[in-house]
């Protein structure tokens, strides 16, 4: 199939729903509210035998599941492609709010799980049972951190009106701010993605363009953050949790030692990562540290441009050699309208990729330009997709992976990508622009990624006392910006506003998203490593990992495939190997 002829190069979402006055759509929204019923009550009478009890919990629950995640999938696709809807913003709130009708049932389950002395020969009993027993042990750990039923429904209730309202906001201002650039107004996803322009002077003009459209949200966007790591704290503080990062551990399932032994390395190896930045600075003509305008500018005179078509063929043709079942799906994403390509007004920026286990499928939004880039991304996204496919016949229950785990299988794929790339270029020139595109990724999951960490960290220690101003974020911002990046940057044309523009920092429930894109970086690096040995005998191996994720906690998971994550030498391995190509990208740029 031409993909360019599936429309306008956005996704489908007929597969859902043809429209909110779909009648499946109103028969899912009558059997959410049916289902919701049942589980609170249930969830009151919590009588009888321990194993037929848990068997019809889980029935709800997984039906619940199916029902509410199909119908907030749909809309919440609707609400990204298009954040001036209306109507995807009215029914995001109602869902929000059925979600919040369950939080007192759930406690009231997670209760009765915890007080259960004998759940392990309970779990025994059942073959359902087993294949939830990972859920109901992390059922009965996380009943520690509960509240009462009714503080729990609260809490839930104004998260609605409170973190997530605020970070609708970030996305909106985000999405809907005009950028002035070079006499005419376009997007911010499209002024950020001329970052990626061959044209130094767009380049920079796009920079200085982006930079003036920050301060005029900054000041909105300064209470947004506010208001949301405050909700944190004080939610933590309410429910027993140390600090935010002891909640976001405890979420990802992972020990602080692992956190601890990645974040060590990294900081070990950072006086080795930052030369890159210099390096490409001495190539573009620049004296000491890279200008922040430059750091995505693209080596080389190739100004080659993929279409829709020649991005599906690329990338089949990389992963082909790989495994069939990735090829396969990669295909059917293309040609089956998983993929919103092109930024547009009110479209969200950056990419994601969304589960639809409901339709055996992924939906992927992108901000294609068309630049390799651009490829190297739908790459990374299909990585999710593909972590996705691994868990299609898991039950519905245990679909759900952590955080530090999430990034693998995409990172894996970059790595296929650009290591396949690289191998087949013999142009010392264009091999060095490659080696540049591989190594934009990497420090950015490397330097920038704890930039982001220092950070949010910062934040969190600071809110308690003090709101902060925008002024104070982007000083704190560019300090944090110095830890990563070292002497690396030239800081006289910073970009201070990286805080309004990431929203990763605006979800009351998922803190400290960043440090996973390092953790998934370099687990990817490692397995790579792994399949460079082993061949094809790896692949299954690696399949294994990926269903073993959403039933397994971080370091069970890498246990399994024999790596100790907790061990510093690990990680330092994966960076050793970056360093390395650091040193030799730095020989190719002596080329001149």
């Amino acid at each position: 199939m031409d993909i360019e002829k599936v429309k306008n190069g956005e996704w489908s979402l007929a597969e859902l729903y043809e429209g909110y006055e779909d009648p499946r759509f109103d028969a899912d929204w009558k059997e959410g509210d049916r289902l919701i019923e049942l589980m609170d009550r249930q969830s009151r009478e919590l009588s009888g035998e321990p194993v037929q009890v848990l068997k019809s919990l889980l029935d709800t629950q997984e039906k619940l599941t199916e029902v509410l995640g199909k119908l907030g999938l749909y809309v919440s696709l609707r609400q990204s492609a298009c954040t001036t809807d209306p109507q995807a913003s009215s029914l995001m709130d109602r869902l929000s709010g059925k979600s919040s009708l369950l939080a007192a049932p759930q406690t009231r389950v997670n209760n009765y799980v915890a007080g259960l002395d004998d759940l392990e020969e309970v779990i025994a009993a059942d073959p359902l049972l087993t294949e939830y027993a990972y859920l109901l042990r992390c059922t009965r750990e996380d009943a520690k951190y509960l509240l009462d039923a009714k503080c729990e429904e609260i809490i839930s209730l104004y998260e609605n009106s409170g973190s997530g309202a605020w970070g609708n906001l970030q996305s909106y201002l985000t999405s809907t701010v005009p950028v002035e650039y070079r006499g005419g107004t376009i997007t911010l996803s499209e002024v950020r993605n001329l970052a990626y322009d061959p044209d130094p002077q767009v380049r920079q003009d796009a920079f200085r363009a982006e930079i003036g459209a920050y301060d005029r949200i900054r000041d909105a966007v300064a209470f947004a953050l506010n208001s949301i790591k405050l909700e944190v704290l004080n939610r933590c503080r309410l429910k027993g949790f140390e600090s935010p990062l002891a909640e976001t551990l405890h979420q990802s399932r992972m020990k602080k030692e692992t956190l601890d032994a990645l974040l060590e390395a990294i900081r070990e190896y950072l006086p080795r990562i930052q030369p890159y930045f210099r390096h490409k600075a001495r190539l573009l003509g620049h004296e000491g540290g890279l200008p922040w305008y430059d750091l995505f500018a693209p080596l080389g005179s190739s100004e080659e441009k993929f279409s829709r078509q020649d991005a599906k063929n690329y990338l089949i043709d990389r992963f082909s050699s790989f495994d069939g079942e990735l090829t396969e799906m990669v295909r059917t994403a293309f040609e089956e309208g998983w993929i919103d390509f092109e930024p547009r007004e009110g479209k969200v920026g950056g990419a994601f990729c969304a589960e639809a286990f409901s339709i055996r499928a992924s939906r992927i939004l992108t901000n294609f330009s068309g630049s390799f880039s651009d490829v190297v991304t739908l790459a990374h996204e299909l990585g999710h997709a593909f972590h996705n496919l691994n868990l299609y016949d898991n039950r519905p229950l245990n679909r759900d992976y952590s955080m530090p785990v999430a990034e693998t299988a995409s990172n894996f794929n970059e790595v296929l990508v650009m290591n396949d790339a690289i191998r087949r270029e013999s142009d010392p020139k264009k091999r060095r622009a490659l080696m540049d595109e591989q190594l934009t990724g990497d420090t950015q999951i490397i330097c920038d990624i704890y930039s982001r960490f220092c950070f949010e960290s910062g934040v969190f220690e600071s809110r308690d006392e003090s709101f902060l101003m925008a002024p104070q974020l982007c000083e704190m911002m560019l300090e944090a910006q110095k830890e990563g990046y070292g002497d690396g940057l030239d800081y006289a044309e910073p970009h201070p506003y990286m805080w309004v523009c990431k929203s990763h920092y605006y979800s009351g429930g998922l803190s400290f998203y960043n440090w996973p894109y390092a953790f998934g970086g370099l687990l990817a690096r490692g397995f790579y490593a792994c399949y460079e040995r082993e061949g094809a005998d790896f692949v299954p191996r690696y399949k294994r990992f990926l269903k073993a994720t959403a039933v397994m906690s971080v370091e069970d998971a890498g246990a399994a495939v024999g790596i100790d994550l907790t061990d510093k030498d690990f990680w330092r391995s994966g960076l050793e190997a970056l360093a390395r190509e650091i040193e030799e990208f730095g020989r190719l740029c002596d080329l001149g």
